[in-house]
């Protein structure tokens, strides 16, 4: 099971990647996150990309990553030009969103926006798929205003010769609110024509597991949970098709140490036992590391992000604000550490911030970690 990194709007770019990479991965090797994927770029009508949009892109920029960078875009024709300046840098697949709820994008047709005119989607897909020399991915949400959108929107996907279908099985309306339509995915393992992966609500190993327990294809995982007996794509439906991948995005936001529980589990999966569930009667969290490592991780990785934002931005406030969003997710972490998260919002000078961040790793982190210490037994999905 490969484990993708999903995109967030300003947060996931090629400075938070490259240390995520770097420091959170580190002792584990940077093959843990199979791909990262791009916060998107919105080619304008008939235009190339210009520099800046390409920046966050750059090779040079992510080395040592596989990247996919992610379209955003309404008319086929400049998805095209997009695709056009993105393999002269070298890359060799483009995804393209269709599941981004934001008003905004909405609004203008593109996104989850989009998914609510299938003669358009349609359309959209046939110009790109007829002419992109590329591989191209799709993330997409199930549908606009209702789950049974998604009977027609899978319809037209199973047209197109996808590199892998990404579904965050909600709809547009529910923004990131109510519970995943596990019952869509199942639609989509049973129907698809296209390799698919997981997105939404992972915030555990747990919660992986279960996932790669009732969707995965279940044989050949490798240490890293890569699947090495990948199914072929040409399924006329009938449960042939299968979870090649899981993407993960704000559960990675929220506590980076994430992919240290989910690799534990998978290690311990090798050595599995009858009766005791699926990867026997261990513990998430056993063997993974200790709780001094964590935190002096935590402090590498958050080091690293100020300090490498602090040379890419001019002035302390912007540096703060971008440091103040990461707390919005990561605060997680740190349960009990409310007033100090309270403080830490209304820090006017980087030395306070990073009085009080310190403060709150160095407090808040040990009760968060043996708080989480939940039995691998396995469990069910609400379907």
């Amino acid at each position: 099971m490969n484990i993708y990194f999903a995109p967030l709007e300003g947060i996931t770019g090629y400075i938070y990647r490259n240390a995520y990479s770097d420091i959170i991965c580190r002792d584990r090797g940077k093959e843990l996150i199979s791909k990262f994927f791009s916060p998107f770029i919105s080619p304008g009508v008939n235009q190339r990309l210009s520099r800046k949009e390409l920046r966050d892109i750059l090779p040079e920029n992510n080395r040592g990553i596989r990247l996919i960078p992610q379209l955003l875009g309404c008319r086929g024709e400049d998805i095209l030009l997009g695709i056009e300046d993105i393999k002269a840098l070298g890359y060799t697949e483009v995804n393209l969103n269709l599941g981004c709820p934001s008003g905004t994008v909405v609004a203008k047709k593109k996104g989850a926006g989009l998914l609510a005119y299938t003669d358009a989607l349609d359309e959209f897909l046939y110009k790109i798929y007829e002419k992109a020399d590329i591989k191209v991915s799709v993330k997409t949400r199930i549908g606009k205003n209702s789950p049974e959108e998604f009977f027609e929107i899978l319809d037209i996907y199973n047209k197109y010769p996808m590199e892998e279908l990404i579904i965050h099985p909600r709809i547009q309306t529910d923004f990131y609110k109510n519970k995943p339509d596990m019952e869509m995915f199942q639609y989509a393992v049973s129907h698809s024509k296209n390799r698919l992966c997981y997105n939404g609500d992972i915030t555990s190993a747990e919660e992986y597991s279960q996932i790669i327990e009732k969707y995965g294809n279940g044989e050949n995982y490798d240490s890293l949970g890569k699947n090495e007996n990948k199914k072929s794509c040409d399924c006329e439906g009938g449960d042939k098709s299968f979870t090649d991948a899981v993407m993960i995005g704000r559960g990675f936001l929220k506590n980076p140490m994430l992919i240290h529980k989910i690799s534990g589990y998978i290690e311990n999966g090798k050595n599995k036992n009858e009766g005791e569930g699926a990867y026997g009667n261990s513990y998430i969290n056993d063997n993974v590391s200790t709780e001094t490592q964590d935190i002096d991780t935590i402090k590498e990785f958050h080091g690293r992000l100020l300090e490498e934002y602090k040379k890419e931005m001019s002035g302390e406030r912007p540096v703060l604000f971008k440091m103040k969003e990461l707390w919005a997710y990561m605060g997680d972490m740190f349960p009990g550490s409310g007033k100090l998260l309270k403080k830490l919002r209304k820090a006017v000078s980087l030395k306070e911030y990073k009085m009080l961040a310190e403060e709150i790793i160095n407090t808040g982190y040990t009760k968060s970690i043996n708080s989480e210490r939940l039995p691998c037994s396995k469990t069910s999905l609400d379907t």
